[in-house]
Formats: C-alpha cells, sequence, structure tokens
C-alpha cells in the first residue's frame, strides 16, 4: 500500500542510454536548454474510454477491436484499489465511480485497510505518525461492502477483498470468515492486500511474521483454496543493504501453499529497495514463477518506476514472456484529501509500462484477461486491432 504520490523518473531511451532527470531529456531533444519547458500531464492527454462494463460481457468476436493507437493505454482493471484510508475520512462512493468512470476503469478490486491507524490519533498517513499503531481490523472492509451494497454502480465491477487478516496471528482468522460469510454471503471472492513484511509500517508496531506463522496460516489457507479465492501478499524483498533479506518468507508462503493462488504485491519492491539489480530481480521473479504455476505478481504502486532505471530493457521483456502471470492496479488510497487527478496521475504512472507490451500481453494484462481468468468471471477482453501495436520506448516520457 503506498502513501503520498511521488514523482516518476524518465524512462531510458534504449539498453545503453538512461535519461537521469527532465534536464537531460530536454538537451538530448532540443539541443540545449536551460530552462526546462512545462510538461503536459499524460493522464489528462489520454483519449476517452469507449468501452462500457457490459462490451466485456459479449463474446471475443462481437466486441470491437481494440485501438491502441486512439484508446487508452491505461488498464481497464484496478486490480488494487483502497478506497478507504489509513484513518481519516475517505472519498465517498458516487465520487469513486465517477473517477473510474472517467479513466475507463471497468473493474476493480476494493481492499480495506487491514491495518487502521488509532482513529483518536487524528492521523491520515501511517509514515505521518510513527508510534502510533497500525492494527488489522474489518472496519474498513465491512463499509466496503455496505457501499457496495447502497450505492449503484451499473458500469463498475467490484471485487471485495478481505483484508482483516493478522498474518502473525492467524488463530481467528477461520471464524472472522464465517462471520463475513453470514453478513456479506458470496460477496468477499478476493483477500488482502495483507502483511508478511512491510519495513514502511514497522515504526508504527509492525513486524514480520515468522515461518511458524505462516505454517499456522493452514486452516484459513485451506478455505481460500477451496473457494479459489486469491489473496494478495505485500512481502519486502528486502532493502537496500541487504536486497533479498526477507525473500526466504515469501519462499516459505509458496513452499506451503503451491495451490493457493497468490498474488505477491509490487514484486516485492518498496521504498526501502531502491537500488536492487533489475536483472537479479527478474531472475529471482522468473525462478518462482516458473517453480509456482499459481503464483501471480502485481505491478501496482509507482515504486517500480520511480526505484528503477532500466526497466524499459529488462521488465518489458519480461512481462511480455510471463504474460499471463501479471496483475495491474494502482494502489491508490482514497483519503478524503484528495482528487481525481491524483488517481488519474497514480493509474496513469501505473499503466506507463502497458504501452510497450507486445499486443498479447497488452490483452493479458491491460485489457484483463489474466483478471477474468483468475476470478472465473464472465468477462473476455477484446482482441487488439491487427493494425495496432505497442509504442516504443524511444517514445516514452
Amino acid at each position: 500500500m503506498n502513501g503520498k504520490p511521488s514523482i516518476p523518473f524518465r524512462l531510458r531511451l534504449n539498453r545503453g542510454l538512461h535519461l537521469g532527470s527532465c534536464a537531460l531529456m530536454i538537451a538530448l531533444i532540443t539541443g540545449c536548454a536551460s530552462v526546462p519547458a512545462p510538461q503536459a500531464d499524460p493522464a489528462t492527454e489520454m483519449p476517452a474510454s469507449k468501452r462500457s462494463l457490459a462490451s466485456f460481457a459479449e463474446p471475443q468476436n462481437q466486441q470491437a477491436c481494440f485501438d491502441r493507437e486512439n484508446e487508452p493505454y491505461t488498464t481497464v482493471v484496478d486490480a488494487h484499489f483502497h478506497p478507504k484510508p489509513f484513518g481519516g475520512p475517505a472519498m465517498s462512493p458516487p465520487e469513486l465511480f465517477d473517477y473510474f468512470g472517467e479513466m475507463g476503469v471497468r473493474f476493480v478490486t476494493y481492499m480495506g485497510i487491514g491495518q487502521l491507524l488509532d482513529m483518536g490519533s487524528g492521523c491520515v498517513y501511517y509514515l505521518d505518525c510513527p508510534g502510533v499503531a497500525a492494527r488489522p481490523s474489518v472496519k474498513n472492509d465491512f463499509l466496503n461492502g455496505m457501499e457496495v451494497e447502497m450505492y449503484s454502480h451499473d458500469d463498475l465491477h467490484i471485487t471485495l477483498s478481505m483484508t482483516f487478516m493478522d498474518l502473525a496471528n492467524p488463530d481467528s482468522i477461520v471464524d472472522t470468515i464465517a462471520m463475513y460469510d453470514k453478513e456479506y454471503p458470496g460477496m468477499f471472492t478476493w483477500a488482502g492486500e495483507v502483511n508478511v513484511v512491510k519495513q514502511a509500517l514497522m515504526g508504527n508496531h509492525h513486524q514480520a511474521v515468522t515461518t511458524k506463522n505462516i505454517d499456522d496460516w493452514a486452516p484459513f489457507m485451506e478455505i481460500l483454496r477451496e473457494r479459489n479465492i486469491p489473496i494478495t501478499l505485500h512481502s519486502d524483498l528486502g532493502n537496500n543493504a541487504d536486497p533479498t533479506k526477507y525473500l526466504y518468507l515469501m519462499e516459505h508462503v509458496l513452499h506451503q501453499y503451491p495451490d493457493n493462488p497468490i498474488v505477491w504485491a509490487h514484486m516485492g519492491l518498496s521504498k526501502e529497495l531502491s537500488t536492487m539489480s533489475p536483472e537479479q530481480h527478474v531472475s529471482i521473479m522468473s525462478r518462482l514463477l516458473d517453480e509456482y504455476p499459481n503464483l501471480m505478481l502485481d505491478i501496482s504502486w509507482d515504486v517500480l518506476y520511480n526505484s528503477y532505471h532500466q526497466w524499459g530493457g529488462i521488465f518489458i521483456p519480461f512481462f511480455n514472456d510471463y504474460s499471463t502471470r501479471i496483475l495491474a492496479g494502482s494502489d491508490f488510497v482514497a483519503a478524503g484529501y484528495k482528487e481525481y487527478q491524483q488517481y488519474a496521475k497514480e493509474l496513469e504512472i501505473t499503466s506507463r509500462a502497458l504501452r510497450f507490451l507486445d499486443n498479447e500481453a497488452f490483452r493479458n494484462i491491460a485489457l484483463g484477461e489474466n483478471y477474468f481468468r483468475l476470478l472465473d468471471l464472465d468477462y473476455t477482453a477484446p482482441a487488439v486491432c491487427p493494425d495496432s501495436g505497442p509504442a516504443t520506448v524511444a517514445q516514452s516520457n
């Protein structure tokens, strides 16, 4: 889960040349410029979406093909969205539904904030409140469930997620799932984002789970497996001092629960890990995807683009090769003080990689085919128009 929006880094022009700053970008384009010209906001320049929710329910051969030249490259599925903040007021549901509609998002996974800040603290964002405990709670999930029932959203498919789970203290999880079944029968079909280890929260009394904790997940993981409910896990790979410090935890999860659909949030990245070799990262991800067929990766949050300066030549081929194993999302946290443009910006930043995918990968990831298959939904992604293809890295801004 992310907090405040951050500024995206510049993509490299080719495999050997990285544009490290706006000044260098303009110097390369214009020859020499002492004062950078104002940059247009890509989120406001994209064409309007032409696709309704109902269109995805049609057979593929009855849908208009997707024209990548004239339709937005932002994902139609936000598989990682937080409609409630860590503390304080949230955006209203009708406001959010309007935002999704304007950005062409037709499918969204509603993840509560499983670790709420003390309501009496006045805190909205955990990093602004070191020492204030962030505790797992059912409150966000129940609010999300009520709002989905109360407010009309005919052009939006919402998947509700259970985010109450305290993975370090799993004994009561099965009983709490039974409570969800009673209050919201059949409505919660996802689990997470929940934390295996999140270094950013350690100042708020969070601790990494242990391998013993993971072993004790067996009863609730069996329920999720029987219901084919995916679980999104936030599990930091490590930090700049030790990039793979916590890798063993996710490896243990995958070893213990190979038959569960598991989504690894942010591909294990975090703000604490910004200098890891992209080649090493892709090597680790490839190995685990090959070994565990039910593992998927979540490329939400702008940390990928802010941390890595060579993603164009390394991550795009990786995404193409493993295109059936990737989910897109914004990781937006809908605090009440935010506005539409902030959501538009974060969705655009986290969708930038999608511009450069081959057509098959674009359909799987950006147009939602992976999401529909994972949840066994009665929707299908349109085909990409045969004369429409990816942008090149040199076109990136």
